[in-house]
């Protein structure tokens, strides 16, 4: 089936279906936040980008395969409420964020910098720090030798718009880093993965950031 990236609370799992990579999203949660589980064809290992709730429909969606890693995008509540119950169950080792670790109440064994390499099997990600909906917000970038890149926002990126800041000035650094490390080095074909709601692309977003600057959110 076609992957349309469109996922409600209580529904299943849509797959994308990569060369090497495949990408299940599933909603969770009364804030319906997405995460996703991410697979290397190449070895079955498997990582889960936000434990964000219902820790029982995020343990059947790992299956008895496991997983070993999480990665937590940002430090706020509704991101990690599953979190300590799926590492418990699998013994993940945990990622996140170095500004915003201490802000995580489940222990994070690796802190994540601008630039760092995470595995999930062959296939590489390289995060880059984002500053402003929270001092550590991290997004993903996996970049498909077969195709065109996968970016996983956690709440920086949205359909129509970056993530909530709370002051003009984490409105600017956000819209600085993400024009600066995000629209900046990646092409439109980049399909962006956010951490609620729909999908969407660099593309459609692109034409949008000077509206987004005016407007101040």
């Amino acid at each position: 089936m076609t992957y349309s990236g469109a996922v409600k609370v209580g529904g299943r799992a849509d797959v994308h279906e990569l060369t090497d990579l495949m990408i299940s999203k599933v909603a969770v949660g009364p804030m319906d936040n997405n995460a996703y589980l991410l697979r290397c064809r190449a070895t079955g290992e498997q990582l889960l980008i936000d434990a964000a709730n219902e820790a029982g429909t995020l343990l059947r969606l790992i299956g008895d395969d496991g997983i070993a890693s999480v990665v937590t995008t940002h430090r706020h509540g509704d991101h990690w409420q599953a979190l300590g119950e799926v590492v418990a169950a699998t013994g993940a080792r945990t990622y996140a964020g170095r500004y915003d670790a201490e802000g995580i109440p489940v222990p994070t064994d690796v802190l994540v910098d601008d630039d760092d390499t995470i595995q999930v099997g062959r296939v590489r990600l390289t995060a880059r720090h984002l500053v402003g909906h929270t001092p550590g917000s991290i997004a993903l970038v996996y970049d498909d030798p077969h195709g065109a890149p996968h970016l996983f926002t956690g709440d920086c990126l949205f359909p129509g718009g970056p993530g909530r800041t709370t002051s003009p000035e984490d409105f600017t650094s956000l819209m600085d880093d993400i024009e600066a490390k995000i629209f900046g080095p990646l092409p439109d074909e980049t399909w962006v993965y956010p951490g609620h709601g729909h999908d969407t692309t660099l593309g459609a977003e692109r034409p949008h950031i000077a509206d987004w600057r005016s407007r101040g959110w």
